[in-house]
């Protein structure tokens, strides 16, 4: 028999946290850095497509994801990058190849992608 655990709603979630910490700030929303490093309209998408595909390479990425512009997707992995979630490897070769990777601070959201990808699939 499978034993069930009480999940406390969010707001329970956002007391006990703000209840635990000495030094809290109650002005901020710890959500806040979340919605900065994953807003726009591509970011969620291409970091997902490099979780994918495991090392990703630019022309990787335009055809899994035919709508994204060359431009746009340059900017998106350059956001990606300074926000710390991907890294950029440039190898000295002709042609010029470069992969992008997940890092530790990106491997931190799979579970938030999982949680998003099971609620897809129940609301689809």
């Amino acid at each position: 028999m499978e034993k069930t655990m009480d999940i406390p709603n969010l707001q329970e979630l956002m007391e006990q946290n703000l209840n635990n910490q000495e030094n809290c700030n109650p002005n901020f929303n710890p959500l806040d850095p979340v919605f900065n490093v994953l807003q726009g309209k591509w970011k969620n998408q291409v970091l997902f497509e490099i979780i994918a595909l495991k090392n990703a390479r630019f022309g990787q990425l335009t055809r899994a994801i035919p709508k994204i512009t060359n431009t746009m997707l340059s900017t998106t992995l350059r956001e990606l990058e300074k926000d710390g979630l991907i890294t950029r490897k440039q190898y000295n070769e002709i042609p010029p190849r470069v992969e992008y990777t997940i890092t530790e601070k990106g491997k931190d959201l799979f579970p938030v992608y999982y949680e998003m990808y099971k609620w897809g699939i129940k609301y689809q």
